[in-house]
C-alpha cells in the first residue's frame, strides 16, 4: 500500500502540477458531471457548453485584472458600474453621437472601432482617476471603489434615461459570441497552432532551465504533459465545432444572401470571437504578470509594501496604472457583454462585482495580497459561471442561487486560508 502511494506522489512530483489547480479543475469536473446527471444529460451537451463559454468570456476578462487589484491589496468593488458606464457611453456612440454629429450610422465600417475606443478611453480614464484617489490622495480603495459603484452605476442611467439602448452595430455585435464566430474551419487551425505553440512553450520552457542548469522535469513527463494540453484544446475547439447553427437560422442566412440552402447542409458555429479576445486578454496578462517590471512591481508591492517603497518602487504611480488597467478591462468587458446581448439595458453588470472578486479569490488570489494568477481567476469565473448556469437549468430561484454564490465565496476564502496555514505560505 505504501509503495503505491509512494509512485503516485513521484509521479505528481515528476509532472510538477499545481495541487489548487488540480483542485479546482477537479472541482468543475464534479460539478459539471453533477450537473449533468441532474439535468438528464442537457448540461455537457456542445450547445450547453458553448453558452457557459461565452457567459464566462465578460467576467473572467474583468476577473484577470481584478488580479492585480487584490494582489496589490486594494479591492475594486465598482467594476459592474464601471461596466455598465462604458457600455451606455458605447450604446450612445452607435446610436446617436456617431449619426448625429459625424453622419456615421449603424453598419459604417468606422463606427465600430470609434464606439470601441471611446469606450476603452472612458474606462482607463475612470479607473486611473480611481487609482488617483487611492494612490495619491490615500483614500482606501473600499470607500473610493464603493463611491464608484453607486456613482457609475446612475451615471450609466441618466446617460440613457433608463432606457434599452439598440440594436447596435452588426459588426460590434461580431464580439459578443453567438453573432461572431470563426466557423470549423478556421477554428480547428487555430486550436491546431495554439496546440503547437503550448508544446513549443514546453519545449523552450525545458530548454532555457537546461542552459542555466537548473532542474528539468523528466522527458517522458514533458511528453505527457504536452499530450495532455494539447488534446485539451483541440478538444475544447472540437466541442465548439459540434455545435451547429439551427437549419431555421443558416436558410435565413442563406435567403440574405440571395442563395438557396443546399440539401442536408451542417454548419458548425466553432471559436466565438469572444473567446479569442479572453484567450488573448489571458496570455498578455499572463505575460505582464511573470515577465514585465510592472507584474514584478505589483507582486512585490503586495508581499510588502513598505519594502517597495523602500526599493524605490513608486507605489503611487502603480497604483493609478492597477486601477487603470482594471479600467481598461472593465471597458472591454463591456464590449463583449453588450455585443452578445445585441443592445445595452439597464441593469448591465448588476452583481458582476460578486462575480468577479470570487473569481479571482476561488482561482486562489489571496485577499491579504502578493499571491494570485490569472489562470486561476479565469477557471474560477467559469466555476462560477457553471455553478449559476447549471442551478438555472435545474430551477433553482435566483434569489437562492446567490445564496449558494455568497456561501461558495466564503468558503473558498475559508479554504484558501486552511490552504495556506498547512502548506505554510501563510
Amino acid at each position: 500500500m505504501n509503495n503505491v502511494t509512494h509512485k503516485k506522489r513521484g509521479l505528481f512530483d515528476h509532472l510538477e502540477l499545481d495541487s489548487r489547480l488540480l483542485g479546482m479543475i477537479a472541482a468543475f469536473v464534479i460539478l459539471s458531471v453533477g450537473f449533468n446527471i441532474v439535468t438528464d444529460g442537457r448540461f455537457l451537451t456542445p450547445r450547453n457548453i458553448f453558452n457557459l463559454t461565452i457567459q464566462t468570456v465578460s467576467v473572467a476578462i474583468m476577473a484577470s485584472g481584478m488580479v492585480f487589484v487584490i494582489v496589490a491589496r486594494h479591492i475594486d468593488l465598482s467594476v459592474g458600474a464601471l461596466l455598465a458606464t462604458c457600455s451606455a457611453i458605447m450604446a450612445m456612440m452607435q446610436t446617436q453621437i456617431l449619426p448625429d454629429m459625424f453622419g456615421l450610422g449603424l453598419n459604417h465600417p468606422a463606427t465600430w472601432i470609434l464606439t470601441i475606443i471611446v469606450g476603452l478611453f472612458a474606462g482607463t480614464a475612470i479607473g486611473a482617476f480611481h487609482g488617483w484617489m487611492v494612490g495619491y490622495l490615500t483614500i482606501p480603495a473600499f470607500i473610493v471603489t464603493l463611491g464608484g459603484f453607486l456613482v457609475w452605476r446612475n451615471v450609466a442611467w441618466y446617460l440613457t434615461d433608463g432606457q434599452t439602448i439598440g440594436p447596435l452595430d452588426s459588426t460590434f455585435m461580431m464580439f459578443g459570441g453567438v453573432n461572431g464566430t470563426l466557423g470549423t474551419i478556421w477554428s480547428t487551425i487555430i486550436g491546431g497552432c495554439a496546440a503547437v505553440l503550448a508544446v513549443y512553450g514546453l519545449w523552450n520552457g525545458r530548454r532555457a532551465k537546461v542552459s542555466h542548469n537548473f532542474p528539468v522535469k523528466p522527458l517522458w513527463a514533458e511528453c505527457v504533459l504536452a499530450i495532455g494540453v494539447s488534446t485539451l484544446i483541440m478538444g475544447f475547439v472540437w466541442i465548439l465545432n459540434s455545435y451547429t447553427i439551427p437549419a431555421r437560422k443558416l436558410k435565413r442566412m442563406f435567403e440574405a444572401l440571395g442563395q438557396e440552402m443546399p440539401e442536408g447542409l451542417v454548419v458548425g458555429y466553432g471559436l466565438p470571437i469572444s473567446v479569442l479576445i479572453l484567450i488573448g486578454t489571458a496570455v498578455v496578462m499572463t505575460v505582464v504578470a511573470k515577465r514585465t517590471r510592472f507584474g514584478r512591481y505589483i507582486y512585490a508591492t503586495g508581499g510588502n509594501p513598505d519594502a517597495a517603497e523602500l526599493s524605490g518602487i513608486n507605489t503611487r504611480a502603480l497604483t493609478v496604472k492597477i486601477f487603470a488597467l482594471m479600467g481598461f478591462l472593465c471597458a472591454l468587458s463591456a464590449v463583449v457583454a453588450s455585443a452578445r446581448l445585441a443592445n445595452h439595458s439597464n441593469d448591465m453588470g448588476t452583481l458582476d462585482e460578486l462575480r468577479v472578486i470570487a473569481a479571482a479569490v476561488i482561482g486562489g488570489t489571496a485577499l491579504s495580497g502578493g499571491i494570485g494568477t490569472i489562470y486561476g481567476a479565469i477557471l474560477g469565473a467559469l466555476i462560477m459561471q457553471a455553478l449559476q448556469s447549471g442551478m438555472a437549468m435545474v430551477g433553482v430561484d435566483a434569489p437562492f442561487q446567490n445564496i449558494v454564490v455568497g456561501s461558495v465565496l466564503v468558503l473558498a476564502v475559508l479554504t484558501d486560508i486552511l490552504y495556506r496555514k498547512r502548506t505554510g505560505s501563510a
